[in-house]
């Protein structure tokens, strides 16, 4: 008898300790797609560009590349993993079976937290395009439905399954690549008022000072940008050889979107007429300006159009990850309501209540943001940093793995280069995360603003800390943990010697 790919993949998920509802709809293309639209380096850099260049100048387009680079080994450390583990909702089964299942908790925990504040954030930058598009004006009620409605549109695609969440994100590909390549391209031939120089020329944002903090400041277009590899491993039981497959999607959307989001970032600078006017803010948008005198009116309302089929996209992308993490989240009986968010809706085969939660939470958070000016900034500036901090208790749980004997054996490993490649991933992670909770220099803004990030994490941590000590979630499910270091598990069909994984330990 001949075994199919697909009962492969199965029976190596048996083998880890579970069965799948879900249906194995996503090829390579598919889930490349998914990631670089999570990913998105339309709606990155559109939504953060005047930000950061008022902030850093020209020469903030070289934390894109740093942020690309210091990622790219945080994919390469999240390829050996999924390769030996390709279970559903990512970084927390990986976190389980790499540790144990009270830093897979946490590390749900945080991600989910953070997941969901993208969601909202990404939602929230699409509401000032949206009424740009619709002629209307740019108030926080306009900006604030806007948002809430196109979290409900992407609830409703998301319901329509894998097939239809796979086309979708390659149509938002598509566009992105649109939006990134022939944007660029027309606005260096057409509006472009600076050499190449420029982007080594700091024009004295920095003062008297370092230009080290005007840098920093203005990192996290690139910070915001890297991340969204991961998505591609959130679907990993709906992805057909994902031991092998999955791995090249993550380095794919590394490669494809570094490049895309360096390009129209190098586009944009070179084509803003008067960087003083940034400066100065006289010119809050420079983004619009660019465009708008490169394609006219007219143009400029359909290059909106194409943005924001990537931000339809995008949030598509992100809800579809966050529903998978909580889907995995309560298959293991590890959050309140576990009965309900682990339900499926077999004829769609999704799980339509965690995708309610992914819903749910971010418009929650759109309306809460109200409180305070600058919300789409301090949105993001969160959801960033909680991203990271779930990636680095990944990457920290990999380290130690390796540390106590752990060899991957997955269809992807770095061999030899695995524990250098490990080592450096935390250490991009930690010093990454230390420029996003650094509080500004500004004496007018009050403390507890300038530390916003900082006690947005503190407070997620402290909660979900709490929680977990109080009700021993971690506790309710026999699922398998921690035995990444005792047991090795090869992927099927390769010849590595081994013990195969059956269930609990």
């Amino acid at each position: 008898m001949t075994t199919s790919p697909l009962d492969s993949d199965d029976a190596h998920l048996a083998s880890l300790g579970y069965t799948s509802d879900f249906k194995r709809d996503m090829n390579l293309w598919g889930n490349f797609a998914l990631g670089f639209t999570y990913l998105s380096p339309v709606v990155g850099v559109y939504s953060l560009f005047g930000t950061s260049l008022a902030s850093g100048g020209p020469p903030m387009i070289w934390a894109i590349v740093l942020a690309a680079l210091g990622q790219l080994l945080v994919a390469l450390v999240f390829s050996e993993v999924v390769a030996q583990y390709p279970v559903a909702g990512g970084v927390y089964p990986w976190a389980r079976r790499l540790w144990g299942r009270k830093w897979a908790w946490m590390t749900g925990w945080v991600y989910m937290i953070a997941l969901t504040v993208t969601i909202a954030g990404v939602s929230y930058g699409a509401g000032p395009f949206v009424a740009i598009v619709l002629g209307i004006d740019e108030t926080t009620t306009v900006v604030v439905c806007c948002a809430i409605g196109l979290i409900l549109l992407t609830t409703l695609l998301n319901l329509g399954g894998t097939k239809l969440l796979a086309r979708i994100a390659f149509f938002g590909f598509a566009a992105e690549l649109v939006g990134a390549l022939v944007v660029g391209i027309w606005v260096l031939l057409t509006e472009r008022h600076h050499s190449v120089a420029a982007l080594f020329d700091t024009y004295d944002v920095q003062g008297d000072g370092s230009y080290l903090p005007a840098f920093f400041g203005a990192a996290l277009i690139g910070l915001y940008l890297f991340y969204g590899f991961e998505a591609c491993g959130d679907v990993a039981e709906e992805v057909r050889d994902p031991g092998r497959q999955i791995p090249k999607a993550m380095r794919m959307t590394i490669y494809i979107g570094g490049a895309a989001a360096f390009f129209i970032t190098f586009a944009l600078v070179l084509g803003v007429p008067s960087f003083a006017a940034v400066f100065t803010e006289q010119d809050k948008d420079p983004v619009s300006t660019v465009l708008e005198n490169a394609f006219g009116s007219v143009g400029f309302r359909v290059v909106l159009v194409i943005v924001l089929i990537s931000f339809l996209s995008c949030v598509l992308s992100l809800q579809a990850a966050a529903s998978r993490m909580i889907y995995a989240y309560a298959r293991d009986d590890m959050v309140p309501g576990s009965g309900l968010l682990k339900r499926f809706w077999q004829a769609r085969h999704v799980p339509p209540f965690a995708l309610m939660l992914a819903a749910l939470i971010p418009v929650v958070i759109i309306l809460g943001s109200q409180v305070s000016d600058d919300a789409l900034v301090r949105i993001i500036s969160f959801a960033s940093f909680g991203i990271y901090l779930a990636f680095m208790m990944v990457v920290a749980a990999a380290l130690r793995a390796r540390l106590r004997g752990w060899k991957p054996s997955g269809a992807f490993t770095l061999g030899g280069w695995g524990l250098l490649v490990t080592v450096a991933a935390l250490a991009y992670q930690l010093g990454a995360s230390l420029i996003m909770i650094w509080p500004g220099d500004d004496p007018d803004v009050p403390w507890y603003d300038t530390w916003i990030v900082a006690l947005g994490a503190a407070i997620v941590l402290g909660v979900g800390l709490v929680y977990m000590l109080v009700a021993r979630p971690y506790r309710h499910s026999d699922a398998a943990h921690g035995d990444a270091i005792n047991i090795v598990t090869p992927y099927p069909g390769d010849s590595k010697p081994g013990t195969t994984s059956t269930g609990a330990h």
